[in-house]
């Protein structure tokens, strides 16, 4: 049986394709480590056509985005290319409804919201996001995350402020569902053109609140459960067909689901389960989401579908001290290899985990010296005012379009070229 360790946290067209994208948004040459990495990945590419829209997927996450100086258009025209087909994003509660009321937002900012409920409201960047993945048929799977200051609570070691009681953080995720959800506002009002809306069908409902810097409340089963059971609720009765996704859990997360499971009614306050598998070795990903289907199953939830929406390595090895607790840190090399034989397993395994997709992290880090380690987890780093792909871009690339059955893609994530 594979031993996890206890953590906090050659194809000449693959390689035409990454040189294409590089030369786009004038990548340095470090994308040249894509032809590198097609030799040592070690497993056998994923075949053709195996995998069905919305398998793959990508967490975008900051400097990407929420940036003002990053063109997040041209990312999104890059990542569809690259055959990404969905997007995980924090929906930061603070940032949208940061005032409680009207009197309490400055004269000169009161023009940046509309009134929803009462409640000062300003959407104009998930607007943007929302509008320019539909134009690109890219669904997004929105984690709706961290308190604003008139209902958090805040705690010592916590980087998010928690909801103070559920009904409000369940009001908003209302007002989402009723804005970017089926037959929503934002859809008969939008700047945007579509061929077609991509409305927003599933929502995730917090991140890792078994690790105290997402919940610093612990333990977190009874508070997340009550906060789930309100917004499963209020999200329903926006879009009854809309899928509730349980917060992400990482570290031995079929031990914390199997938790959660004991609580009267928890079964069925969520459609999707969500891991975080970060482990040392690929094969170590695929014993974690094994362990948490084994935990679905025993529950009564076989049918039930489950993501694996974090998974990564991040480059950081040498890079940073502060890769302490993580055994998955590894080089530029590493990462790429890693990645390049847990793909074509988890289109082997599929079927058997249940797996409805996984969302790599993330799109880009900055890979500051001595930051943190996932600071380095990227495809690529900004740096410099600059971007630059690492060898493991090159290799999702290949296995991703190649899970999908296409020669390229573009200029829709549904657009395969065969």
């Amino acid at each position: 049986m594979h031993t996890l360790a206890p953590v906090s946290r050659s194809s000449l067209t693959a390689f035409a394709v990454a040189a294409a994208l590089g030369a786009a948004l004038g990548f340095s040459a470090a994308a040249s480590g894509s032809a590198r990495t097609s030799s040592t990945s070690g497993s056998a590419r994923p075949s053709a056509t195996t995998v069905p829209q919305g398998f793959v997927g990508m967490v975008v996450d900051e400097p990407t985005w929420p940036d003002p100086f990053i063109d997040i258009a041209k990312q999104l025209d890059v990542m569809v290319a690259s055959g990404v087909q969905t997007i995980r994003v924090v929906f930061d509660w603070s940032r949208i409804q940061p005032y409680r009321s009207w009197n309490q937002v400055p004269a000169a900012d009161k023009g940046k919201f509309v009134n929803v409920g009462g409640i000062p409201t300003d959407f104009r960047s998930l607007d943007q996001l929302v509008g320019l993945a539909s134009q690109r048929s890219i669904t997004v799977l929105p984690v709706i995350l961290n308190a604003p200051r008139w209902d958090g609570q805040t705690y010592k070691g916590g980087i998010l402020a928690i909801p103070r009681s559920p009904a409000p953080y369940a009001a908003f995720a209302k007002t989402l569902v009723r804005r970017y959800g089926p037959g929503g506002s934002f859809w008969a009002n939008s700047p945007y053109t579509y061929n077609l809306p991509t409305p927003i069908t599933m929502w995730q409902i917090w991140n890792e609140p078994n690790i105290p810097a997402f919940w610093p409340q612990q333990p977190y089963y009874a508070r997340y459960v009550a906060l789930l059971r309100a917004t499963h609720a209020a999200i329903k009765s926006a879009d009854p067909t809309a899928k509730v996704v349980l917060a992400g859990l990482p570290n031995y997360s079929w031990l914390e689901l199997a938790q959660i499971y004991k609580y009267s009614g928890a079964r069925s306050l969520f459609d999707a389960v969500a891991v975080h598998p970060y482990t040392h070795t690929p094969q170590g990903v695929i014993t974690i989401l094994s362990y948490v289907r084994t935990v679905m199953n025993q529950a009564g939830d076989r049918a039930k579908p489950m993501f694996a929406d974090e998974i990564s390595w991040p480059s950081s090895q040498g890079k940073t001290l502060h890769n302490t607790g993580y055994d998955f840190a590894t080089t530029e090399a590493g990462q790429a290899r890693n990645l390049g034989k847990l793909l074509p397993m988890l289109v082997r395994d599929r079927a058997r985990l249940g797996l409805a997709g996984f969302y790599y992290y993330d799109w880009m880090g900055q890979d500051r010296h001595n930051y943190l380690a996932f600071d380095f987890a990227g495809l690529l780093r900004f740096s410099d005012g600059g971007f630059q792909a690492k060898p493991a871009y090159g290799v999702f690339v290949r296995d991703a379009l190649a899970m999908e059955g296409c020669r390229t893609k573009g200029p829709r994530a549904t657009a395969c070229n065969k």
